[in-house]
């Protein structure tokens, strides 16, 4: 997802894993994965913590801590990354 770009999508959250994290042994990210956990697709917390890092700094939004807990899909994280997103722009 580049600047300006109005929605954190599922092909730029495969991305941002790929690249912070690499590509779990046996995980199809390229499947229908949007109501699998992280850990299931073989993301730990770490993983993620990165992750979310370069979603705040390429995007300029803080994810709130406790939502983060609860985005343990990619359907929920990205929920979650929108929400900020949209909140980000109303602010400005």
């Amino acid at each position: 997802m580049g600047q300006g770009q109005e929605r954190f999508e599922l092909a730029d959250l495969v991305r941002l894993l790929r690249e912070c994290a690499g590509e779990a042994e046996g995980a199809d990210l390229d499947g229908d994965i949007l109501d699998r956990a992280f850990g299931d697709l073989g993301y730990d917390s770490l993983a993620m913590l990165e992750t979310t890092g370069r979603v705040e700094r390429d995007h300029a939004v803080v994810l709130d801590e406790e939502e983060l807990d609860e985005a343990y899909t990619p359907r929920r994280y990205l929920d979650m990354v929108n929400r900020a997103l949209a909140a980000s722009r109303a602010a400005v």
